[in-house]
């Protein structure tokens, strides 16, 4: 997209009157034509002009008339006169005025013999700005100082001239800025300018001490023991550490004055070592080396020394460091060596200490700042790289290893900024060591890189970092080096292509890795076939095989972000896609749920059609290379993405004018009827955003062909060109008559939806014109059909409302028929009919009707009407005859607001008298909705009738003050729903009773499940109590009609005062005393507050305050944004009085305590989130550390009575950290929140355990993201033990002695089970990280003393906690050190059993052991040194795994452990030890239940653990018959276990055996050998055992998993279903399954079943509907 550059904007010249009539007497001149004069002449006019455009071009004129001048000429005082105007002009302008910069060019091109008068002028003129300048002029000298250093010579002589004075200047409005920040508080948009005047003071202070270091040096040195320069310069000093070490300073300022320091100090020590000593020091934070500077420097520098000072101080001068110190070429001595290594360890050092994410992104970015000047220090090839430097700097360095620590605790990061900066310090450090080790070239033997490389591809797909830095490794050193070390790396990055999250990422890293490798073949390759043939078969083939045999959802996103990058990498290569899928057999379909070949060759022809690599249509149907019939059979294609792809490929196009041709639009008749009524929200929105592009393309190609008609001279084309317009009007029409026969009264909501979406983009891209239009789709559009598209907006689904509103608003109005007054008033009378129907979406469709009708003339006289009618007192506003659409649409808007305002009035004061009656007649939500419906289309910025809307809109919110006061003793009760009060505030319980009388249950409670009649003729004025509904006719009323109608109407209510705070125009008046006329004042906006305060702080029921949440969000918005000093002090203002009014609540506060607080936490949500994200959030912190003050538990909060304030504190904390409006602001307060969470546990109160289990909850997703899959334990839901305490670093010390105390309770010798109450959290938190590959063989974060504690916790009676605390080990225990782990583990465990034995410490140890081995396996990528003692350890320990063990669940646990241990792959022991193991698991298993029970003598274990046991046999049992079973006794042993395992009696080892079973045969059926792998396990027997399953299986999910066992067997055809020995039909099994598909109640079985069938039984074909 082209974005059009945004101009200055050009203001003429504005002087004081007195001031212009002087310039111009002064420039006047009598009859004479020299140089001078002319000029003179030419000023004149300009300042008696008001065009600024021609100004510039008379300013220009004497710009050119000035260069010509000859020093003899006389009239100087003219010519100062001219000067002077010329000065005075260009200091009054604003900032980037081009009539400025035009001035600016006219004094620069003045002769060298005038350029000193010049500067002399200019600086009388500007001396003045300076020395008479007010406050509220700072800003604009201040840009009036930086232009005169922006490229204009004359004006920088000027600066340099005025330096003092200037200096002084920025030093006065600087102070007054500081001085003004600590009043501000609360009022965001005044506290906003005023940072950005001080950041405009800062930079232009640099500006002119950078373009003044000559003067500066000269004066300072010019040996006066004291001068006025000094003190400006220290006074500047002074506030630039002022602004450094005050955290109310938003980061931009403070970053700058950090700058402004270091170049400050460099100006006046010059650039020797004495400055490299000085910068150092105020790094460190000390004053030993500043010894060297001047005096008066070194006292403002030890103000910046002082210990207490913020970290971020540190981070500053680091950065001003490295941007104002010069680090090209080699450094001036070693002092600045010392100060560039100094740099990186100050920033390192500050990773534990920082908490926002905002300064996070500052370190980062320094950081790459750091590296970049490194780079820049070695690229000097004048002199050898210093040794100092190769040392730090060189991979494998110390400060290298710290720096790739802090890639990897940050490439994880939440904010994309420091992730990226973090790839860029990667990428620099590798180039860092290319720089200091030149001594090879070949990565592979660089043992540095190569162990790096290992690494990184060692790493879990799923952490995004990684494909940044394997992306640098290809960058630097090839895709070669990377496909050598891993071949298979291209597929295994498109198997991640499903995942949203990670194909950007993988994407991008394919793309680098086939360009590069790409430029590495052809320049090695001699012959050009040869390499392109490597090529394909390296990204080629393995695309083709992922897109025709993965699952869908695995390749979901191939198209989006692979395919195209491929193709414009290679464009030939679709002919070798297209080449080898038409090669593919035809029968080749794919494994279910795969797209197949057919499906393949979409996806591939789509992303070259819309790269433009296909060829044009007029070649035939894209150059042949795809038969019709076969495009046809993809567009009804079952898989709904392939259905999409070819659809796609019709629609899309690289050229908007490519021309439809008539195939195409037969194609998408062939498409649009059966795909209408799809049921996926995906592939509805998906077709929808396709056929718009096709249609756009229609547009666009038809504006071509109308001017090739007009220009074209040859016959023939015009002929074509006219045909092709005739199929183009056939078809809209056809589309149109389709689309609009389909809504018919009951048709399906997908099938109205997608009509309704692609009739309005008709009607947007070609309008239902009916006049003489090249189309005229409006001409096919009748009454009848409009009558339907009327109906839709009755839909119960909201989004078929608006869409059917938006259409008719396009149809031809003749067709709608609204102009009619009979049709009007019968439409009219139905929106005020449906606005008080008790069913709530009829309001909304009532709203809808009535912004169809505002655009109508004659709606006042119908709405007048009605008034009679209902006998209403109603006078529309008068409507001129001439009146443009804009006052029609403001009048009837006034109209209808003041019509439905009227019946609203009269309604409440019927609710007042009775609720009940309300509720079942006339519910005041109705009206209230339509009302702020009709307001959300008016423009209230440009209203005529002001004066009406103001008495309107005092009308409305007086109104919306009854209806609330009617509804909110119901949702103010404290047991709303039931509406039994038990309030006794005398303020509410008049309200209640009343009501109550009217509904209070006689004798039984029966009112609140039947139904109660009103009587809706009173005999008398008395009041009625209704009675219980016995039959017949009249209002049935429930208690939950009751409080709908009441909840409804305060959301209502809420919405309607948030529009108008929100919509309407405020009448203020500002700090100047100007009043800004608006249609609300300042009290009527403060009232309400005051009310959605009131709503917010007493309302019980959800419903109510959460929509009120809703009004109010809308209403400190607007306060925000508001001129009114006043107003934007309110939200500061009632924050504070919350906060104390939840520090004092008790129970006998108003504040709810229960209800998780109700609406408190949605009041200072609302509060919080209008503070402006660019500042300081001063709000949210004081916030935050009042909550986290009052959430931690206290010695004197041990009461129900006194821990309310908790409770709210830990609710109102949960709220805030779920807010994604506050972003990374509230990251900072995690550790604390998470720390009170876990403290709030040991409460003996139960609201407070309660609320902090809530809490703790909120922080888990808020730390580690939402679950990002179906096992909450895998590494995508968790985080690395580094990266989690780099983030949160107090969490360290926190959970490292809660924990401890903690393990102290875990004793199960006793028997007794003892739970401390916070373990569990403790375990859960912990459990979460896990060991990064990339630790190495030391840990600097110290996680050793966890691991005592973590495994002690093994030992607690809690089955659970006992896992927990095996989870949690594993991140503590470094990859190197888990052999020595686990063989101490097990010198744990007893050798022989006996009384004392403890199962509880048995089990945890084992589970311990299990976990540590699975992590190492999944992790490691070498086997470890031999000699661990693991298998010595575990074969002295075998009867844990036999009968003699009497406890199933640690016999269980003690298979697990040796399946681990045998299956193939890498693992803890040498080959000799795996096979022993093997041979003694073996006799264990086949002296098992499992193997020698039978089903007509079963022994199965019994007692606790009986199932987990028979599973660890059963896994034991598979990895014996399926992983390893040329190991361990040959198939017959194999079958023999298959054999048992099926026949089981427990559904759970059946069910475990099938999934495994299909697991292996999908893995198989990848492989090209797969039959001939398959026949070593899988005989006659198996199968047999197998289909009869499928016949006589009861539980519903191993019935799934054998048919789907039997759909992959099956799938090559020949498959014999078997009953035991009788040989069984197809009839026959088809009729079971048909039978099994209406029978069964889990559809997704049924479709399992059908699908095995459609794949065995190929001469038949049933379809299921």
């Amino acid at each position: 997209m082209v974005v059009k550059k945004k101009t200055a904007k050009v203001e003429a010249v504005v002087l004081d009157e007195q001031k212009l009539h002087l310039l111009i007497a002064s420039l006047s001149v009598d009859g004479g034509e020299d140089g001078v004069r002319h000029v003179a002449r030419t000023l004149q006019s300009c300042l008696e002009l008001t065009d600024p455009v021609q100004q510039i071009q008379l300013v220009k004129k004497a710009g050119t008339q000035l260069e010509t001048l000859n020093e003899g000429e006389p009239d100087g005082a003219l010519l100062e006169a001219c000067l002077h105007t010329l000065s005075l002009v260009y200091t009054s302008l604003q900032a980037k005025n081009p009539l400025r910069r035009a001035i600016a060019s006219a004094l620069g091109s003045v002769p060298p013999w005038l350029q000193e008068r010049t500067v002399n002028s200019l600086c009388v003129c500007l001396s003045d700005c300076l020395s008479n300048s007010t406050s509220d002029k700072h800003p604009h000298i201040v840009d009036t100082i930086t232009a005169c250093l922006d490229g204009f010579g004359i004006g920088e002589r000027c600066i340099n001239k005025l330096l003092p004075e200037v200096l002084q200047f920025l030093h006065r409005g600087l102070s007054n800025y500081l001085q003004q920040n600590s009043g501000l508080a609360g009022r965001h948009i005044a506290q906003a300018q005023l940072m950005q005047s001080c950041l405009a003071v800062v930079k232009t202070s640099m500006l002119v001490i950078q373009r003044s270091q000559e003067s500066i040096s000269a004066t300072l040195q010019a040996g006066q023991s004291h001068c006025k320069l000094e003190d400006t310069l220290s006074s500047l000093l002074g506030c630039y550490t002022h602004i450094l070490t005050d955290e109310e300073f938003i980061q931009s300022v403070q970053s700058t004055a950090g700058m402004a320091v270091v170049l400050l100090v460099r100006s006046v020590m010059g650039c020797g070592d004495e400055v490299a000593y000085v910068v150092s020091s105020l790094l460190c934070g000390s004053a030993q080396g500043l010894d060297s500077a001047p005096q008066w420097l070194k006292l403002r520098c030890e103000g910046l020394c002082s210990h207490g000072r913020p970290p971020g101080v540190s981070l500053y001068l680091c950065h001003g460091a490295l941007a104002m110190l010069s680090w090209r070429g080699s450094l001036p001595g070693p002092q600045w060596e010392q100060l560039l290594l100094l740099v990186p360890n100050t920033l390192l050092g500050l990773d534990v200490s920082i908490k926002e994410s905002s300064t996070a992104m500052v370190v980062a970015r320094v950081l790459t700042l750091w590296s970049s000047a490194a780079l820049d220090c070695l690229q000097g090839e004048l002199q050898p790289c210093p040794p100092l430097l190769q040392q730090s700097l060189r991979g494998g360095s110390e400060l290298q290893q710290h720096l790739l620590e802090h890639i990897y605790s940050h490439w994880e990061h939440p904010l994309d900024g420091v992730r990226h900066q973090t790839r860029s310090l990667f990428r620099n450090l590798l180039l860092l060591h290319q720089h200091t080790t030149k001594s090879t070239s070949d990565p592979s033997k660089d043992p540095y890189i190569t162990e790096l490389t290992h690494s990184l591809l060692g790493l879990e797909w799923h952490m995004r970092g990684k494909y940044g830095s394997l992306g640098c490794l290809v960058e630097l050193y090839g895709a070669g080096y990377l496909l050598e070390t891993q071949p298979q790396l291209p597929s295994r990055l498109l198997g991640l292509m499903g995942d949203q999250t990670l194909a950007p990422y993988a994407s991008d890293l394919l793309e680098r890795l086939f360009v590069s490798h790409k430029a590495q073949l052809a320049g090695e390759a001699a012959a050009e076939e040869d390499w392109m043939e490597r090529w394909h078969q390296t990204w080629v083939t393995p695309l083709l095989q992922v897109l025709c045999r993965a699952r869908l959802d695995q390749t979901t996103y191939i198209l989006d972000y692979f395919l195209p990058k491929l193709l414009r990498c290679s464009p030939s290569s679709l002919a070798h896609m297209v080449q080898a899928l038409q090669d593919t057999p035809p029968c080749s379909t794919g494994p279910s749920g795969s797209r197949g070949a057919l499906g393949a060759l979409m996806t591939c022809l789509r992303a070259a059609r819309a790269q433009g690599v296909v060829p044009p249509t007029e070649e035939g149907l894209w150059g042949g290379l795809v038969p019709l019939p076969l495009l046809q059979q993809a567009l009804i294609h079952k898989h709904d993405q392939v259905r999409m792809d070819a659809l796609g490929l019709v629609c899309e196009s690289n050229r908007s004018t490519e021309v439809l041709t008539s195939q195409e639009m037969d194609l998408i008749r062939h498409f649009l009827p059966p795909n209408l009524n799809s049921q996926s929200p995906g592939v509805r929105q998906q077709t929808v955003s396709l056929l718009k592009k096709l249609l756009c393309r229609m547009k666009d190609s038809t504006v071509l062909l109308q001017k090739r008609l007009i220009q074209e001279r040859n016959e023939e084309q015009r002929l074509r060109d006219q045909h092709t317009l005739h199929l183009y009007k056939e078809f809209l029409c056809w589309l149109c008559v389709s689309l609009v026969e389909v809504l018919l009264p009951g048709a399906s909501f997908s099938k109205c939806l997608m009509s309704l979406h692609l009739l309005c983009l008709l009607g947007q891209i070609f309008t239902f014109s009916t006049g003489p239009d090249v189309f005229a789709l409006g001409e096919v559009v009748s009454s009848a059909h409009a009558q339907n598209v009327l109906y839709c907006v009755a839909s119960n689904f909201l989004e078929v409302k608006q869409l059917a509103s938006t259409l008719l608003r396009q149809l031809p109005p003749s067709a709608v028929g609204l102009q009619m007054p009979e049709r009007m008033h019968e439409v009219l009378q139905a929106a005020l009919d449906l606005s008080t129907s008790t069913k709530p979406f009829d309001s909304v469709t009532a709203a809808h009707l009535l912004n169809l009708l505002l655009l109508q003339p004659h709606l006042s006289q119908a709405l007048l009407l009605c008034a009679q009618e209902q006998g209403i007192d109603f006078q529309p506003p008068p409507l001129l005859p001439q009146a443009s659409e804009k006052d029609i649409m403001e009048l009837n808007t006034l109209a209808v607001v003041q019509f439905l305002l009227d019946c609203l009035k009269s309604e409440v004061s019927k609710a007042e008298s009775s609720l009940l009656q309300a509720a079942a007649s006339f519910p005041l939500y109705g009206r209230a909705h339509c009302i702020t419906a009709v307001l959300q289309h008016l423009n209230a910025e440009s209203l005529s009738h002001t004066d009406q809307w103001r008495h309107l809109v005092s009308e409305l919110i007086a109104v919306c003050y009854r209806v609330s006061d009617v509804v909110s003793p119901v949702v103010q009760s404290s047991s709303p729903e039931g509406l039994i009060p038990m309030d006794t505030d005398s303020e509410t319980s008049s309200g209640l009773q009343r009501i109550l009388q009217e509904i209070q249950p006689r004798d039984t409670n029966d009112f609140f499940t039947s139904a109660r009649e009103l009587d809706t003729h009173p005999e008398d004025n008395q009041t009625h109590t209704p009675s219980l509904n016995t039959g017949g006719e009249g209002y049935r009323v429930t208690a939950q009609m009751v409080l709908v109608c009441c909840w409804r109407s305060m959301k209502e209510v809420a919405m309607l005062l948030g529009q108008l705070c929100q919509s309407l125009p405020l009448h203020y008046s500002s700090e100047d005393t100007d009043t800004h006329p608006g249609l609300i004042t300042e009290e009527q906006v403060e009232g309400v507050g005051l009310y959605f305060r009131q709503q917010l702080l007493q309302s019980r029921h959800r419903g109510a305050f959460e929509l009120a949440y809703v009004g109010f969000v809308r209403l400190t918005d607007m306060l925000c944004r508001s001129g009114s000093p006043a107003l934007q002090q309110l939200p500061a203002c009632w924050l504070s009085e919350v906060l104390e009014e939840v520090k004092s609540s008790d129970p006998s506060s108003k504040l709810c305590a229960t209800r998780r607080s109700a609406g408190i936490p949605f009041y200072i949500q609302a509060l919080l989130s209008s503070e402006p994200k660019s500042s300081s959030c001063s709000l949210l912190k004081m916030t935050m550390r009042e909550l986290i003050a009052l959430a931690m538990p206290s010695e004197d909060r041990n009461t129900d009575s006194s821990t309310v304030p908790q409770v709210h504190a830990l609710n109102i904390l949960r709220a805030l950290y779920r807010d994604t409006r506050l972003g990374e602001n509230i990251i900072p307060f995690v550790s604390d929140g998470l720390q009170a969470a876990v403290l709030g546990f040991t409460s003996p109160v139960w609201a407070v355990r309660n609320s902090s289990t809530l809490l703790f909850s909120t922080l888990i997703t808020r730390i580690f993201g939402v679950k990002k899959g179906k096992d909450e334990h895998s590494k995508k839901n968790r985080m690395t033990g580094r990266e989690f305490f780099t983030r949160f670093p107090a969490l360290y010390p926190f959970l490292l002695n809660q924990l401890e105390g903690a393990a102290a309770t875990v004793e199960s010798d006793s028997g007794q089970v003892k739970l401390h109450p916070s373990l569990f959290l403790l375990l859960l938190v912990l459990s979460r990280l896990y060991p990064s590959p990339m630790d190495g063989s030391s840990s600097p974060l110290g996680l050793a003393p966890f691991m005592p504690f973590i495994i002690r916790c093994g030992r607690s009676a809690v089955y659970r906690t006992r896992e927990m605390a095996a989870r949690a080990l594993v991140p503590f225990v470094l990859l190197t050190q888990v052999p020595s782990t686990v063989h101490t583990l097990l010198q744990e465990l007893p050798l022989t059993p006996g009384p004392q034995t403890q199962q509880n410490h048995i089990h945890g140890t084992l589970l311990q052991v299990l976990f540590l081995l699975r992590s190492y396996q999944t992790d490691s990528h070498r086997s470890p040194p031999a000699g661990n003692g693991i298998a010595e350890a575990l074969g002295r320990r075998m009867w844990l795994a036999s009968r003699q063990n009497g406890c199933l669940v640690t016999r269980g646990a003690f298979l697990d452990v040796l399946v681990c241990l045998c299956r193939p792959g890498i693992s803890l022991l040498d080959d000799a030890e795996v096979t022993d193991l093997r041979r003694e698991a073996l006799s264990v298993l086949m002296a098992s239940e499992l193997v020698n029970s039978s089903p007509s003598s079963p022994c199965s274990p019994q007692g606790p653990g009986s199932t987990q046991y028979l599973l660890s046999l059963a896994r034991l049992a598979l990895s014996a018959s399926l992983e390893t079973p040329e190991l361990r006794g040959g198939s017959q042993l194999s079958n023999q276990l298959l054999q048992s395992l099926l026949l089981c009696r427990e559904y759970e080892v059946r069910e475990e055996t099938l999934q495994e079973v299909l697991k292996r045969l999908q893995e198989e059926e990848e492989e090209e050998e797969g039959e001939r792998k398959r026949s070593q396990w899988l005989d006659e027997t198996t199968l047999s055992n197998l289909t009869s399953l499928a016949l006589h299986e009861t539980h519903p999910q191993c019935l799934a998993k054998v048919l789907g066992v039997l759909c992959v067997l099956g799938s090559g055809g020949g498959l014999q279903w078997r009953d035991g020995a009788r040989l069984v039909s197809q009839e026959e099994v088809l009729l079971h399954l048909l039978t099994l598909t209406w029978k069964s109640a889990h559809r997704s079985e049924s479709i399992h079943k059908y699908t095995c069938e459609n794949n065995h039984l190929h001469h038949s074909r049933v379809i299921i509907m």
